[in-house]
């Protein structure tokens, strides 16, 4: 199994993450290997000079970074770090730390409900495999805060061995495989029009 790259962000890095065309770019470059600023703006509709600072802003926080290996100066191509962004709320000090980690957490949220849009709108183009595979669903169980963390444990050690044993983002996939993705959200039950939990 491939060790999976990690990212732990200060505040002023989480700071910049939060923009979400750069949470956008990140994730591209991230799922689907090198990219140049030309490209990053055609697909997300932005101009190249917008789009070429936000790259910069990426670089700066040890996002991303040059690669060499392509390109030149006037056509620079990017690349991810790491596979992943490591961030814990709860572990965050009350003030800039906390403030950033909720940012972050905010765009997540948004980023996650329009990837699940898109997969919805794109559900009638999929093969019939791929349709099977496809879930949106949701479970609600009532448990111990510690039940609560075990779980989301043992969910989350096994999507990363399955990413570890997995082609590496940008590799070359098996015929019929892609990219597919699992969004896991976990988080207390809060009723429809009631105050605030005790």
């Amino acid at each position: 199994m491939r060790e999976i790259s990690r990212i732990v962000p200060d505040s002023r890095a989480l700071k910049a993450l939060t923009h979400p065309e750069r949470l956008k770019m990140l994730g591209i470059l991230r799922m689907e290997g090198p990219q140049t600023a030309t490209t990053l703006a055609e697909r997300l509709g932005l101009n190249s000079g917008a789009t070429s600072y936000h790259l910069r802003q990426l670089a700066e926080h040890g996002f991303i970074e040059a690669d060499e290996a392509r390109g030149n100066r006037r056509d620079r191509w990017w690349k991810a770090r790491h596979e992943a962004t490591m961030i814990e709320p709860s572990e965050a000090e009350p003030g800039e730390a906390l403030d950033a980690s909720m940012a972050m957490m905010q765009s997540v949220v948004s980023h996650h409900a329009a990837a699940m849009q898109r997969a919805h709108e794109g559900f009638t183009d999929l093969p019939h495999d791929w349709k099977k595979a496809q879930t949106f669903s949701d479970y609600t169980i009532a448990m111990s805060p510690e039940a609560a963390r075990a779980l989301m444990d043992e969910i989350h050690a096994l999507l990363a061995r399955h990413k570890a044993e997995a082609p590496a983002p940008g590799e070359d996939l098996p015929e019929g495989w892609r990219a597919f993705t699992v969004h896991l959200h976990g988080f207390p039950y809060r009723p429809f029009g009631k105050g605030e939990d005790k």
